[in-house]
């Protein structure tokens, strides 16, 4: 079967053009949609709560494909009129300030940059830093009540991504202490006539006053370490300002809510598999294949950032005008039954499982081996220390954030027998 090809004994005129991807019921749970538009074909033209339109790519061997694809860049300067009239939700100058990282970069700018961040993600590092990750995941464990109820998101899955990225990245402990998580929501989508729009204005310029003072401190106290690097490289003039800002920026958020946000998706989809986390809690050698499973049924990375033709193109049978937004869906790609056999199961034994959480070609997340580990030492650690672990409420009461990109909860309650 091709790319264009819709599945057997489907009606593709049953979807709306464009296809709306918002309200709660969607947040809740977007995959009977993504099954929907798979079946109907690889590509859709897709509307966004903020009013861009956008074409959204869902199925595996498509999404891998884009992924993979060089005419497709990431640079905002390729984005046309119409998407930059909704799409671009920081004002200037924090727009040309803050955004001109690793994900909205195309090589050869590409690869200079990421040069700087990769050693500090090799996966041998993040292996020798483990039992510093397992301290801070006690540590935390330690200052939850003896007994539930508790909300393990601010106790928790909340505070620990952000203290291991703070050790691996060389970020003070009292730099660290003012990181206020309420920043990281300035990538989320908040137009110019919005009511919450003074609120998100507030949000961006106190990250943009924190980044400054990250960067005075380092400056002045230079150690071997990630950030103090990027600002030497800076001082060389081999990084410009705003690639330094913006690389900061990018460490800061994408470094750690997408991993507080993938506790969250793990442990509801282990709640609602009561089974498998009796399983992965009685044998813990399972999480490493575990946690590769729990990134396939449900990513934290639902949808990709932008990518652009520079020219009017084809995709997979869609003419897509130049400066028109793509976007691949990593979640549809995820379940599609195409390449994972009975993917709306959760099964801790798949293996091969090449899931596209992390993205694929270029834009790998450089991040990933830390993710992975974040991911088994909570998961262990609150499955082991926290015995009866259970969602405290209905799992149709569950809020999911109103995020674009990701999936996620703000609080996930839960009770348990004892803390041990």
């Amino acid at each position: 079967m091709t790319l264009q090809e819709p599945m057997p004994g489907t009606d593709p005129d049953i979807l709306p053009d464009p296809v709306p991807l918002m309200g709660c019921p969607y947040k809740a749970d977007p995959y009977p949609l993504y099954e929907q538009m798979r079946e109907a074909g690889p590509v859709h033209r897709v509307l966004f709560p903020s009013g861009v339109h956008a074409w959204l790519v869902t199925g595996y061997d498509a999404a891998h494909a884009a992924l993979n694809d060089e005419r497709l860049g990431k640079n905002h300067d390729r984005g046309n009129d119409r998407w930059r009239a909704r799409a671009s939700i920081m004002p200037e100058p924090q727009h040309s300030q803050l955004q001109v990282h690793l994900l909205h970069q195309d090589p050869p700018k590409h690869t200079r940059m990421r040069h700087f961040v990769t050693d500090a993600f090799t996966p041998r590092r993040i292996e020798s830093l483990r039992p510093r990750f397992q301290e801070l995941a006690d540590a935390l464990i330690d200052t939850m009540p003896e007994t539930g109820p508790a909300d393990l998101v601010t106790g928790f899955a909340a505070h620990f991504p952000f203290q291991v990225l703070a050790d691996v990245i060389g970020l003070p402990q009292d730099l660290a202490a003012r990181f206020d998580r309420d920043w990281g929501k300035v990538v989320q989508p908040v137009g110019p006539t919005d009511p919450g729009r003074p609120l998100y204005e507030a949000r961006l310029h106190g990250l943009q006053s924190y980044i400054a003072d990250v960067v005075a401190h380092k400056r002045e106290h230079w150690d071997d370490d990630l950030l103090s690097r990027l600002v030497v490289a800076r001082d060389r003039r081999e990084l410009s300002q705003e690639e330094l800002d913006s690389m900061i920026f990018q460490l800061l958020v994408a470094g750690q809510e997408p991993v507080t946000n993938q506790i969250t998706t793990a442990l509801i989809a282990l709640f609602r598999n009561p089974d498998q986390l009796a399983r992965l809690r009685d044998e813990p050698d399972l999480l490493p294949r575990a946690v590769e499973e729990l990134l396939r049924y449900d990513s934290a990375f639902e949808l990709t950032t932008w990518r652009f033709f520079d020219k009017d193109s084809d995709l997979y049978g869609t003419k897509v005008p130049a400066g028109d937004s793509v976007i691949v869906s990593l979640c549809a790609a995820n379940r599609d039954p195409r390449r994972f056999p009975a993917p709306d199961t959760l099964d801790l034994d798949r293996t091969p499982n090449p899931h596209l959480a992390f993205g694929h070609g270029i834009h790998f997340c450089p991040g990933a081996a830390l993710a992975r580990a974040e991911l088994q030492i909570a998961l262990g650690t609150l499955l082991t220390r926290l015995p009866g672990l259970h969602l405290a409420i209905k799992a149709e009461d569950i809020e999911w954030i109103p995020a674009v990109l990701g999936r996620g909860t703000n609080s996930l309650p839960v009770g348990y027998d004892r803390r041990l």
